[in-house]
């Protein structure tokens, strides 16, 4: 069902479109997403770096494995950056992916400076304050989800798999927690972007039900206002 993508000559209406970075594992989440395409007879998902491909897909998953410099030079190498930022489709950053989704991260690399990222929520990255608990954060955890459609019939306390060691501190757009040491933010959005920190291809049931979400989710989704409320408000 998949199909590696090189030009637009593939673009096909409606279709799914998971960015290639170049830099990151994309097998368990195109695995992932295929079997419930099936699922719901879609038939149209790519793997791509294609510029009028992505602009013209009808959602956009933006993974992520590695380093954030590294995965934001393979961006820009792509000329991607701006790509991304004017999308106006679903689009759900996963793992590193949401990270991107950000102002900035903390996760250097051989950088002297914080690591730029596509600064489309107003939030930063910066290592997870594990207060002596392993880092990275590896293995199942609960998360503690606010209403929005990501999360629609996902229960709180759900259990999903996470692998990081840098997060992001709760905020207005934390749509999801969870602790480690700390409370962090498992899952934010902002309009149309959607990040989830944990793996959801990796979470059995509950991850699936997300990435179900996800491919139901068009532009119209985000009309209501209520798809953006932040956790502080939703556990009032």
């Amino acid at each position: 069902m998949s199909q590696i993508a090189t030009n637009a000559e593939q673009t096909i209406v409606g279709n799914t479109v998971i960015i290639d970075t170049g830099c990151a594992n994309l097998s368990s989440v195109r695995y992932a997403v295929e079997r419930l395409m099936t699922e719901l007879e879609r038939e149209s998902l790519f793997v791509s770096d294609d510029i009028d491909l992505i602009k013209s897909a009808e959602r956009v998953i933006l993974p992520g494995v590695g380093t954030a410099p590294a995965a934001m030079n393979a961006l820009k190498s792509k000329g991607l950056v701006d790509v991304i930022k004017s999308l106006q489709q679903p689009v759900l950053g996963v793992c590193l992916g949401m990270q991107m989704l950000t102002r900035s991260s903390k996760e250097r690399g051989a950088q002297s400076q914080d690591c730029p990222c596509l600064d489309i929520i107003a939030t930063e990255i910066e290592q997870l304050d594990s207060k002596g608990l392993p880092l990275p954060h590896m293995g199942w955890n609960q998360i503690t989800p606010s209403k929005h459609p990501i999360f629609d019939g996902v229960s709180a306390g759900s259990y999903v798999y996470f692998v990081h060691s840098y997060r992001a501190p709760i905020s207005d757009y934390t749509i999801a927690s969870a602790q480690h040491g700390e409370t962090f933010s498992a899952a934010i959005a902002k309009d149309n972007f959607i990040g989830l920190q944990f793996h959801p291809e990796k979470s059995s049931q509950a991850g699936a039900r997300m990435l179900k979400n996800f491919l139901n989710m068009t532009k119209e989704t985000f009309a209501n206002s209520a798809a953006n409320t932040p956790l502080t408000e939703a556990l009032l």
